[in-house]
């Protein structure tokens, strides 16, 4: 029995995984991966690693395929055209995929599958333990450990700065007017938090004209008398 679930729990796993790389829609993808980490948890459980498998659904399953979920939805699904060497890229990606099984499979056939033959590996009392570990997490694997936890922060950080810019490569602010319409200033991604607040956008201000600058006088002629015109009146 058990090595009929580990089989069915091995192809979930590695269809999962091909999903999230080969679907186009994201959030297919989110799905892909949440079979994906239902399957590894079925591998921890045939392993007697109860306290993995839980994590592996809660954490991963759950709250981590939630943020995904949040940043696919902030980012949005603007497809992006391929460039001029995406097929020539699909052809190295499958010839390594197609190496990797080949690798898998002489891995498997010439160890003769023992590993999952009989009642598997002897139980040792406090293996699998919360306290066993966060004894290893904090001790031998504390490095990878902080590391790993870098990437969610990654991963938002890499969402916001690819939203900074939508809606055809414009900014928010660049939009045109609308009256009434809330938006998010660009001091949302640069500056304080006081700053970021929404607010009503206000109608953009009319350019100002510049003063009339008066006409001048035009020039007297040579010999003319500037005075010959009211003063010869008055003369008269």
């Amino acid at each position: 029995m058990a090595e009929v679930i580990f089989f069915i729990a091995a192809i979930g796993a590695l269809a999962g995984a091909i999903g999230v790389v080969t679907l186009h829609n994201p959030f297919y993808s989110v799905l892909a991966l949440v079979g994906h980490l239902i399957s590894l948890a079925a591998l921890f459980l045939l392993l007697r690693a109860e306290f993995l498998a839980a994590a592996q659904v809660i954490v991963y399953a759950g709250a981590v395929t939630v943020l995904y979920v949040f940043v696919v939805s902030y980012v949005g699904d603007g497809t992006v055209p391929l460039g001029r060497g995406g097929a020539r890229l699909r052809v190295i990606a499958g010839l390594f995929i197609g190496m990797l099984f080949v690798e898998l499979c002489i891995a498997m056939l010439g160890s003769g599958l023992k590993a999952i033959d009989g009642d598997g590996a002897p139980y040792v009392p406090g293996f699998g333990s919360p306290a066993d570990i966060g004894e290893a997490l904090l001790t031998k694997f504390q490095l990878p450990f902080q590391i790993a936890s870098l990437l969610l922060l990654t991963a938002t950080v890499g969402a916001v700065m690819l939203a900074r810019r939508r809606d055809g490569g414009r900014a928010l602010d660049d939009r045109p007017y609308v009256p009434g319409q809330y938006i998010t200033p660009r001091s949302l991604f640069s500056g304080t938090l006081a700053e970021a607040v929404g607010r009503m956008r206000a109608p953009p201000e009319e350019p100002r004209q510049p003063a009339p600058v008066p006409a001048a006088a035009p020039a007297p002629r040579d010999g003319a008398n500037p005075a010959s015109g009211d003063d010869a009146g008055e003369e008269a």
